[in-house]
């Protein structure tokens, strides 16, 4: 296993399999993402900003996850209008966008090396917050699995917490529905 920051022009090569990666592992509670490669295509463009980087866990030359990392300027502007009226600059904020690992390779120190990577890069981009965001689901939902869980002890243990009133809406089509609809999703921050 090797895990490699990839940027700029390194970043293309990968981005199928990054692609890939995400319809899959998103497929999961709590996203439950219906993975559409053309809309993954569109998406993809925001890693080609200066300063954003994918941070990729290879087994030999196959991409097995990533994490991805731009600065919140260059992303959705849906991420970015979460932040209306927080005393975070969004010129200062790193956001962490996506981490996806197919199940195989969880619990051996990727998750760590995902986030010290884009820490790291997010630092030397100047910015002086890093921060991430996870879909709100009700419990009583559906689709939960029995026993799920979340990452909420991971990432307070990386020094995160949730920010107060700092909530997301973005659309995807969920496994089973025809169309988009919007759901929430809690930001996560910590400074650098």
């Amino acid at each position: 296993m090797r895990v490699e920051t990839l940027r700029g022009d390194a970043i293309d090569a990968h981005l199928d399999a990054l692609a890939g990666l995400r319809i899959a592992v998103f497929r999961d509670w709590p996203y439950l993402y219906d993975g559409d490669e053309a809309y993954e295509r569109v998406y993809m463009r925001a890693y080609a900003a200066p300063g954003a980087v994918i941070v990729g866990a290879f087994d030999g030359d196959r991409m097995v996850g990533a994490a991805t990392a731009a600065r919140m300027e260059d992303h959705a502007e849906d991420f970015a209008a979460a932040f209306a009226g927080h005393d975070w600059p969004l010129s200062k904020i790193y956001y962490l966008a996506e981490s996806v690992l197919l199940p195989e390779y969880r619990g051996h120190g990727l998750g760590h090396a995902f986030f010290d990577a884009r820490e790291a890069a997010g630092r030397a981009e100047n910015c002086r917050h890093a921060a991430f965001c996870s879909v709100i689901r009700p419990d009583d939902h559906p689709m939960k699995p029995e026993g799920a869980r979340t990452h909420d002890a991971f990432w307070r243990g990386r020094g995160y917490r949730p920010l107060d009133g700092v909530v997301a809406h973005f659309a995807w089509t969920d496994l089973g529905d025809g169309e988009k609809t919007r759901k929430p999703l809690q930001f996560w921050g910590k400074t650098l």
